[in-house]
């Protein structure tokens, strides 16, 4: 067994007894809620537990700061026409380095790190969160392939469980 493949045992372990009382099967691609959600990918955040939501309820994207990126605008194309989804929440949430931090810090965290210099790339930071929630939701509203999707800006606070509507 190779190095590789040995550092995914405890997750292909946890899923050897998911696939054992797996009961998804035969769920419809469609969401069933015709919803979509846009949340970051921090992993203290559950986007179906967070909206009372099961499995196959609505699709889900996730990315950096919840941040609306040419891709997401790709993806919801899809999604409205070929999977249901009639509206879309954006939700950042409280605590997010995305929000708390500068591109210039991100790209100096990345080298302190061991990483490559990446300043080449944007990581799409915000210094007023809010308003980027403002912004990323008016990009979707103003797409010319989106306009029949109802759209809203959530912020998740990590402390409470509790969404606020903020646009």
């Amino acid at each position: 067994m190779t190095a590789r493949s040995s550092s995914f045992d405890d997750v292909l372990a946890a899923n050897a007894v998911y696939a054992g009382q797996f009961r998804s099967a035969g769920l419809e691609a469609r969401a069933a809620k015709g919803l979509g959600v846009l949340t970051c990918m921090d992993s203290r955040i559950d986007p179906l537990g967070m909206l009372g939501l099961v499995p196959g309820d609505a699709k889900i994207l996730r990315n950096a700061g919840a941040r609306v990126t040419d891709d997401v605008l790709r993806t919801l194309v899809l999604a409205s026409y070929l999977l249901g989804v009639e509206r879309m929440m954006v939700v950042a949430h409280t605590s997010c380095r995305m929000a708390d931090t500068t591109e210039a810090e991100v790209h100096q965290a990345v080298l302190d790190a061991g990483g490559p210099d990446t300043r080449s790339m944007s990581f799409l930071t915000a210094d007023d969160q809010h308003e980027a929630l403002r912004e990323d939701v008016q990009r979707i509203r103003s797409s010319p392939f989106l306009s029949h999707v109802v759209v809203g800006g959530f912020l998740l606070d990590l402390e409470t469980g509790r969404l606020d509507s903020i646009c």
